[in-house]
């Protein structure tokens, strides 16, 4: 809930794994790389909070979906606000983090 306080668009996990079969979005995992490798929604990106703007895609039109380990984690919300000062115009975050993916027992990749 901490990204609604931000003014943030929120999504939930089963909202995210519908919308990922429609393709055309990109998930960014901004966890610790250690995290990432362990469990992360499948096709994630692995991006530090502090990213740079080559590193997203090159179409501001692309949704863009943060998320980090559980809803009291701050670094999804930051970089999803640094996504929208780049101009990006559908950013998300999913503040269940990658918590609230697995306790809804959804897909996840792991490992390199």
């Amino acid at each position: 809930m901490f990204a609604m306080l931000m003014g943030l668009k929120s999504i939930a996990p089963r909202e995210l794994h519908g919308r990922m079969g429609q393709g055309g979005l990109t998930v960014i995992d901004v966890n610790a790389r250690q995290s990432w490798l362990k469990a992360r929604v499948p096709g994630a990106l692995n991006l530090a909070a502090d990213f740079d703007a080559g590193m997203l895609p090159a179409d501001l039109g692309t949704p863009l979906v943060f998320y980090c380990s559980t809803p009291l984690c701050r670094k999804a919300p930051q970089a999803a606000r640094k996504a929208e000062r780049l101009g990006y115009a559908d950013v998300r975050v999913m503040s269940a983090g990658i918590a609230g993916w697995l306790g809804a027992s959804l897909p996840v990749d792991s490992g390199h």
